[in-house]
């Protein structure tokens, strides 16, 4: 039976694609507000990158969690509380009076998006978990909403720097979550599991330092150097605390990471295309954002404007999306995504000193197009492959997977760019190279592990 009341297709999902909005839009349309925040704050481009990743490492670390806490209490539940706290981090980041609580609120924001996910996609799940053609529409609308929202984050960003100043790109999220709050009263509350009520505690402690100290580090590297004892000492106490995490999860009977789903190929492909897929782009995008108006000395609505493709690219595979896999399946999709995906990167060399835009049109539309057809296929070959029970658990990982590999694409992405014009005009080049040759390896994994025909 449904855990979700009998609403229509359409309020489930728009319900849901709501939360998916707001967290989406809070990515990338901050991009476009990095000067302005530079200036008001007289910061440099490591504080930048921490306004940037603090929304993304907490989004990363508490997904686990989050997923977990979604399958145990409720879905619905889990995602009205998320609600609630990105809404009033929004607020703190708009009324922020210094870089430091930006970043706290950021963090805030992060852990409400944290919140909403891994719960949307479950009620998403729940509700047409027995109509895996339905499903596959819904996740592509539902990524959709979210994919289009993230593209179009620099766009109405740039809008509102014109129209007012940079705070204004957090207030934007607040009619968005009071009414999907008020709207998620038409969904039942799912039945609340009376196993494992027992929490991970350990588990997560012991996953934000791993993932906190590895972000860390990327981000500091450039400012104080690979042989500062920080640096390399940070990146070996992450992989000290993400073994650990791997044992405890391993001996825990209620692990917030189970690892049995690990024991799938297929699920491991996915989650690294996941990861791929937003360390690419999102650090992509950070670079570009600073590429358009730093060195073409682009004006903040300019450089929205000049991001419009990718919301176009975006909207356009993903309302596609559903009727390619029910039509070539699963595989296929995601190897004729990432192929398109890799073709937008190499249009990236054409980035030079005085390019003109129509020669950026290209790869900024080419790019989404390509994400936007893998992206749908994944989600729903990671739902497809775990019991029902387990699908809030199953979407955190992949997204904590999405998200940590966003992070670092930023801090990787931008640390290269880190010192001025001429070093953003070298590092573009590089970033396309580096994004080339992980699609490429992807691309290899999922003709191995994923099926090219059928779902």
């Amino acid at each position: 039976m449904s855990t979700v009341k009998q609403t229509s297709f359409v309020q489930v999902v728009t319900i849901t694609s709501l939360a998916f909005v707001v967290a989406q839009l809070d990515v990338s349309i901050v991009n476009l507000a990095l000067p302005q925040i530079a200036q008001s704050y007289q910061a440099g481009i490591s504080t930048l990158q921490w306004v940037v990743d603090a929304y993304t490492l907490a989004f990363a670390v508490l997904m686990l969690s989050a997923g977990s806490l979604s399958d145990r209490l409720g879905a619905l539940r889990i995602f009205q509380i998320g609600i609630v706290i990105f809404g009033i981090a929004s607020a703190g980041c708009g009324l922020a009076g210094n870089s430091f609580s930006l970043v706290i609120f950021r963090i805030l924001q992060g852990i409400g998006a944290a919140t909403m996910i891994p719960s949307s996609l479950s009620l998403l799940n729940q509700a047409f978990a027995h109509e895996p053609a339905t499903r596959a529409r819904a996740v592509g609308l539902w990524t959709a909403a979210g994919s289009s929202a993230l593209a179009a984050g620099p766009l109405i960003g740039g809008v509102l720097i014109h129209i007012s100043n940079w705070r204004f790109i957090f207030y934007v999220n607040i009619p968005f979550c009071i009414a999907a709050f008020v709207l998620s009263f038409k969904l039942l509350k799912g039945a609340i599991s009376t196993a494992a009520k027992k929490f991970d505690t350990a588990g997560q402690l012991i996953w934000m330092l791993a993932a906190t100290l590895l972000i860390a580090a990327i981000i500091e590297w450039h400012q104080l150097g690979l042989k500062n004892p920080l640096i390399w000492g940070g990146l070996l106490l992450s992989l000290s605390f993400f073994v650990l995490f791997l044992a405890i999860e391993k001996r825990i009977s209620y692990p917030i990471l189970p690892l049995h789903l690990f024991n799938s190929s297929r699920f491991n492909v996915l989650l690294l295309l996941g990861g791929v897929l937003n360390g690419t782009y999102y650090g992509s995008v950070f670079v570009l954002s600073l590429y358009l108006q730093n060195v073409l000395h682009y004006p903040s609505m300019t450089a929205g404007l000049a991001f419009v493709p990718l919301t176009v690219g975006f909207v356009i595979t993903n309302l596609l999306s559903g009727r390619v896999i029910n039509r070539f399946g699963i595989g296929a999709s995601i190897i004729a995504g990432l192929a398109l995906f890799a073709v937008g990167f190499a249009g990236l060399f054409l980035a030079k000193a005085n390019t003109p835009y129509w020669q950026l049109f290209f790869p900024f539309l080419i790019m989404p197009v390509g994400m936007g057809m893998a992206v749908p296929a994944m989600i729903t070959g990671i739902l497809a492959s775990v019991e029902k029970s387990l699908s809030g658990t199953a979407s955190a990982v992949l997204n904590t997977v999405r998200q940590t590999g966003g992070a670092i694409g930023v801090a990787a992405f931008g640390a290269l760019a880190a010192g001025g014009s001429e070093s953003i005009l070298s590092a573009i080049p590089l970033i396309a190279c580096v994004a080339i040759l992980l699609i490429t390896l992807t691309t290899i994994l999922t003709i191995k592990y994923v099926r090219v025909k059928g779902s």
